[in-house]
């Protein structure tokens, strides 16, 4: 064999075993991503490396020596972060207990407390107090409770963990950019699991976008200090979009017959034509002669509150996005000035249904010749299509809910058709 032909073989073997192990390593990465198992070392290779970058993006040694002493892998952080709830709460058990008698008895104490405070704040960013006062009770009963885990603990250990690795580590970055700053000590930085601090509860990154020094010491402490919670509070509404002429909603009564396909959360019509539809306030008065636009929402079946909502619900969805956690900071902002309490109370069979249940649901509505889908435990547009067109043909309400109720009547109907 020549020494060109040698060469040329060689060449061809290396080419070869290098896609090889690009595809080996591209596989293996895919699978590590898959199959990924914290350990106290991975943990400490990989906050090496971090405290590279976080030296290079600015942070002092001094900083990373302290918020980094002593600091593991915090396990049940990680357990929370993976942890799945198997059962979905009913509107009115989530509702009952985040609207409870006291914490609106605690909030109409807090808003009278500190009303000239919150007025400031209001004449400053157009968010009224109530509101101020309904998210703080909201997330963290008015300040008696903020969390108890080192916020850079529960961030670096999740920054680690590559399932949100690139979240995190981000918000890991602006925890220690608040720390640098001196805003506060290391000791007094807990909170969530998750990393929510404060008594409003803000994630790092909001916290050094939005958070306002209220009370002009030069540093925002949103643990001790109300003035820089409540203004930090209302400048991030503001930023959200608050409509400061406008309220969150209104409970409505809809007429009988009353076709609830169009209770999707996304249609807007203005509020004269939700009264053309019959539609009125839950008290039986008219709905305001006012050209705003609104959309009905339903949070529960057709036994519970229905609700036409303005722009401002969808900023308050923008602090937490989920439905009842919008209508529970209305309401409780609502409550807080004295408005009445909602007119539908728990039905008696209210009962949370199960992922499990629900995929059981979409195998009957298959089985009775509607296309959900793969069942998959999550109650989607197909799965809420399919039980309104039963609903329908059935003479039930069509309020396409998921629910065990409904669960019970398409077994006993299954059981039938047999």
């Amino acid at each position: 064999m020549s020494i060109t032909k040698f060469h040329i073989k060689n060449i061809l073997s290396i080419v070869l075993l290098t896609f090889a192990l690009l595809a080996f390593l591209s596989v293996n990465a895919h699978a590590e991503s898959k199959s990924f198992t914290a350990s106290e070392q991975g943990f400490k290779v990989w906050l090496n490396d971090f405290k590279k970058q976080a030296l290079q993006k600015g942070i002092s040694q001094s900083t990373l020596d302290k918020a980094f002493k002593n600091i593991k892998l915090n396990a049940n952080v990680l357990k929370s972060d993976k942890k799945q709830p198997e059962f979905t709460q009913t509107f009115f058990e989530y509702f009952n207990r985040a609207v409870s008698k006291h914490r609106v008895q605690n909030g109409l104490k807090k808003y009278q407390e500190h009303k000239e405070l919150l007025d400031k704040v209001t004449k400053k960013y157009g968010v009224p107090g109530r509101y101020l006062v309904a998210f703080w009770g909201m997330e963290t009963n008015y300040g008696s409770y903020t969390g108890n885990i080192p916020i850079i603990e529960s961030l670096a250990t999740l920054a680690y963990d590559p399932r949100r690795s690139q979240f995190f580590t981000t918000q890991l970055m602006s925890a220690l950019t608040i720390l640098n700053k001196g805003h506060v000590t290391l000791k007094q930085m807990k909170g969530s699991w998750a990393g929510a601090m404060g008594q409003c509860q803000f994630m790092p990154s909001n916290y050094l976008k939005y958070a306002v020094d209220g009370d002009g010491d030069g540093k925002i402490n949103l643990w001790d200090s109300l003035p820089d919670v409540f203004y930090s509070a209302g400048h991030f509404l503001q930023q959200l979009g608050w409509q400061k002429e406008q309220n969150w909603g209104r409970e409505v009564s809809l007429p009988k017959g009353f076709d609830y396909a169009l209770a999707d959360n996304k249609t807007a019509r203005t509020l004269n034509a939700w009264q053309k539809m019959g539609i009125t306030l839950a008290d039986g008065r008219n709905l305001p002669k006012e050209d705003m636009q609104a959309r009905l929402l339903l949070v529960s079946d057709y036994r519970g509150p229905a609700f036409l909502v303005y722009q401002n619900f969808k900023v308050i969805k923008r602090w937490n996005n989920a439905d009842k956690y919008a209508v529970a900071v209305g309401h409780l902002a609502d409550r807080i000035v004295k408005r009445p309490p909602l007119t539908k109370q728990k039905p008696k069979n209210d009962k949370g249904i199960s992922h499990t249940q629900i995929k059981e649901i979409q195998t009957l509505l298959t089985q009775l010749g509607y296309n959900v889908g793969k069942p998959d435990g999550i109650a989607g547009s197909k799965t809420r299509n399919a039980l309104r067109d039963y609903q329908s043909k059935h003479n039930l309400p069509a309020d396409g809910f998921a629910s065990v109720r409904m669960l019970k009547i398409l077994k006993t109907s299954k059981t039938k058709a047999q």
